[in-house]
């Protein structure tokens, strides 16, 4: 989809959508179509519930040459912040599609009390568009004219072209990362599987990544006996994907992402039920999140010093498979009581954590992984639940997921939820005795490979990676939730 900045026309023509703020007060232009139409969108106000609330719509039959008119709340000014305007340019797209125009133009007018201005907005409201624009459709060869988007085009009308320009430009790597990912996890299995992944990763080197494929023979050199155990049971080799942006002073640590990639599911010799089994292709979305936002940092060149590992393996179920009763060794030493198959995304994190830390000791890890329904049962599908070991790493990460909409829970940690992992025959178990606890019985197995003095978070997405639903700036399926979590951490803390 094209997005075009535009200086203010003579007059208007086809789809149009224009700012209302609260309490119905019509901002510049949508004031002069009202007094050109002797007050027709007054009127229209007056027939309707619309009052200009946030991210409230309206849409209304145009006059003379604007074929279609809609009336976008900003709500009150204050109000009106980045993600409230990205939400404005998605509920476009959806209502430009569902109405099967081609073209429509946004007009910005300013926003009196927001902080932003006028190019910003426009900037945020390209950014939204091209958001909800996206689309996963390459397997689709037979499709009713009216499932497909009719859209291709969005003017933004603003007075300060210039600057939108130059705004916009800085959020397009965004739009690269955010897509990278949603195509990752949207992939059915038969096509993105561990060394298909990490191929498609490789082509971060043309932004400047360093990128690493350690294979099996490797795997098993360093002593990572967690997370080639998962893997056994698939003919699919298993890999680490090591990625590299050290853009910033030489002198200073990196930090660590680390992505859990399970680019299939069946739960192994724990298998699960046949049910939504087809959903565990997004068993990887951590491994995803963290590859997009590599490009999204690569894209914008930030200056700071960013390693991404991502454990990729395929969890199957055949002869050769990872047996309930294993005991694994994994690269740190300790070793694990396999008690259920299916609790493998602990198991291959725990070693590409460890790694990580040897290979590149960073000042801060985190952690993201679709890794228990339990946390689903916890937050439902508004929050990821957030588990660390330092409560200034935790505020900040909370703070950036706040920033650009992606919210974040703290869980708790603590002695007697560790306990419960203790294994009479090794060191630990992968899980606890009972269905209790199960993201935070999780999460202190994978606390147990933190190394002292780390700043160490683990994400939780499993409820947030993907969306049967969407919302104002995510199309049904993959959010590629962390994406901008990440870019949004990094920038306000390590650069």
């Amino acid at each position: 989809m094209k997005v075009e900045f535009l200086a203010f026309p003579k007059a208007f023509s086809g789809g149009l959508a224009v700012f209302v703020a609260a309490e119905k007060q019509l901002l510049a232009t949508a004031m002069s179509l009202d007094q050109a139409a002797t007050g027709a969108i007054t009127r229209a106000l007056g027939a309707s519930r619309f009052t200009g609330a946030k991210a409230q719509t309206l849409s209304i039959l145009g006059q003379a040459d604007i074929t279609r008119l809609m009336l976008l709340g900003t709500g009150k000014g204050r109000e009106l912040d980045a993600r409230t305007v990205e939400s404005l340019g998605g509920l476009v797209v959806a209502d430009a599609n569902a109405a099967g125009q081609k073209s429509v133009t946004i007009v910005v007018d300013a926003v009196k009390g927001s902080k932003l201005t006028p190019g910003q907005i426009a900037a945020h409201v390209a950014l939204g568009a091209q958001l909800r624009g996206y689309r996963f459709d390459r397997y689709k060869t037979k499709e009713k004219p009216e499932q497909k988007p009719t859209l291709t085009e969005v003017k933004v009308v603003v007075s300060t072209v210039a600057e939108a320009k130059r705004a916009y430009t800085r959020l397009e790597s965004t739009i690269d990362g955010v897509f990278l990912t949603r195509d990752l996890v949207s992939e059915p299995p038969n096509v993105l599987y561990p060394v298909e992944f990490a191929r498609r990763a490789r082509d971060l080197t043309k932004l400047g990544v360093k990128v690493e494929i350690l294979g099996e023979s490797e795997l098993k050199k360093l002593g990572m006996g967690a997370l080639l155990g998962v893997g056994q049971g698939s003919v699919r080799e298993s890999q680490l994907l090591v990625m590299r942006w050290m853009n910033g002073p030489k002198s200073r640590k990196p930090i660590a992402l680390i992505g859990k990639g399970v680019c299939f599911d069946t739960g192994g010799i724990s298998l699960k039920p046949a049910g939504g089994m087809e959903d565990m292709k997004w068993d990887m979305a951590g491994a995803g999140a963290v590859t997009g936002a590599m490009k999204l940092l690569a894209g914008r060149k930030a200056r700071a010093n960013v390693i991404g590992v991502c454990a990729l393996v395929e969890n199957m179920p055949d002869g050769n498979a990872q047996r309930p009763g294993d005991v694994v060794k994994t690269m740190s030493g300790q070793t694990v009581e396999v008690i259920n198959t299916d609790a493998e995304g602990r198991l291959i994190l725990c070693d590409a954590m460890w790694y990580a830390q040897e290979k590149f000791k960073p000042q801060a890890m985190v952690e993201l992984s679709t890794l228990t329904g339990a946390i689903i049962v916890s937050l439902g599908h508004e929050r990821a639940g957030l588990f660390s070991n330092n409560t200034p790493l935790s505020t900040k990460l909370r703070a950036a997921g706040a920033n650009v909409g992606e919210k974040l829970w703290r869980m708790p940690l603590g002695p007697k939820y560790d306990k419960l992992i203790d294994s009479e025959i090794a060191d630990m178990k992968n899980v606890s005795n009972g269905r209790d606890g199960g993201s935070i019985t999780a999460a202190q197995f994978l606390q147990r490979f933190v190394q002292e003095g780390v700043a160490w978070a683990h994400l939780d997405i499993a409820g947030v990676a993907w969306s049967n639903q969407g919302n104002y700036t995510t199309p049904k399926g993959a959010t590629a939730y962390g994406v901008r979590l990440l870019d949004r951490w990094i920038a306000d803390n390590y650069e």
